[in-house]
């Protein structure tokens, strides 16, 4: 029997991040042979992913990384099956290892395909899972290109990226800003001008189907009614509405009694808060059309306009789960 030295242990650890005894018991099976005790741990890690395959891995952490210049940028979940694994720091330290490797492909195909130290990163993910014990995976990958990009991590469970149309004075503060507000707030899309006219039509129908359902039972309880929405998009309020709406304004305060020296200070808070009751899907999921969190007497494009001439070209956000 060859003998094994605490040398080789340590150099196979070091190799593979796996235990101490799991290492010197493949150095033993493998009669001292570094690369046959490399390949039994690896079908050891096939082993344990065989037998993981169906558990679920909704931990783990996410993680981004920008270029040098803030022109690219790259966002990874590894994921695993407990929170107590997601915490350990060197499981952390190893999703910027795939982070890093990450930054280099275009696709979530690609990066498993990639190359780390020698094997796939699919690969390591297996050889991994042997040494953890817990099913890893790759659940997430976003890549953004854009003029100038930053990023924004909350608790290493969401990570988002902002890309503006150029690198205007502050940018990485402007971008930080937005992408906390992607974290937070769980926008899907930049504007409402992305949204299909079917996906709002329906949207529409099925959301005042809710709150006339809603309102049953709040009428039987004696409560005060729900506003049933005409619209709920910017996309929908043409400026035949937006002036119906005005004139509707208009006959309020006349109704009201309000002398019509004073309509001119009114109706624009009246009109503002028309558009604010018919534009609630803009502000659960466009990200320029939403309050800003910093300030809530502000959109987020009012807000992005503070910084001159820039435009947001893109997000991307990333989550656990």
């Amino acid at each position: 029997m060859a003998k094994i030295s605490a040398a080789d242990v340590k150099k196979l650890r070091n190799s593979t991040g796996a235990g101490m005894m799991d290492c010197k018991n493949a150095l033993v099976e493998a009669e001292g042979d570094f690369d046959k005790a490399i390949s039994i741990l690896r079908k050891k890690g096939q082993k344990i992913a065989d037998k993981r395959a169906d558990r679920e891995s909704t931990e783990g952490v996410a993680v981004a990384k920008i270029n040098d210049d803030n022109t690219e940028g790259v966002a990874i979940v590894l994921a695993c099956e407990t929170d107590f694994v997601g915490k350990n720091d060197s499981f952390v330290a190893l999703a910027n290892e795939f982070a890093a490797i990450a930054m280099n492909c275009d696709s979530k195909e690609e990066f498993l395909t990639a190359d780390f130290g020698g094997i796939t990163v699919a690969e390591k993910l297996i050889e991994q899972t042997g040494v953890i014990g817990e099913k890893l995976d790759i659940t997430a990958f976003e890549k953004i290109k854009a003029s100038y990009i930053g990023s924004y991590i909350h608790g290493n469970k969401i990570a988002s990226m902002v890309g503006l149309s150029n690198a205007v004075d502050n940018a990485a503060i402007l971008t930080k800003d937005l992408a906390m507000q992607a974290a937070s707030m769980g926008a899907t899309t930049l504007s409402y001008k992305d949204f299909d006219p079917e996906f709002i039509a329906s949207e529409t129908e099925a959301r005042i189907a809710v709150i006339e359902k809603e309102n049953i039972e709040l009428g039987r309880l004696g409560k005060t009614l729900k506003n049933v929405p005409q619209y709920i998009s910017m996309a929908q309020l043409s400026d035949e509405i937006l002036a119906k709406a005005t004139e509707g304004a208009k006959a309020e305060l006349k109704a009201e009694g309000k002398p019509e020296q004073i309509w001119d200070r009114i109706l624009p808070g009246k009109l503002e808060r028309f558009i604010s009751d018919n534009t609630t899907l803009d502000n659960e999921q466009c990200l320029l059309d939403q309050e800003f969190i910093k300030d809530d007497k502000k959109t987020v494009a009012e807000y992005v306009k503070t910084y001159g001439d820039v435009e947001v070209v893109g997000f991307k956000t990333i989550a656990l789960g």
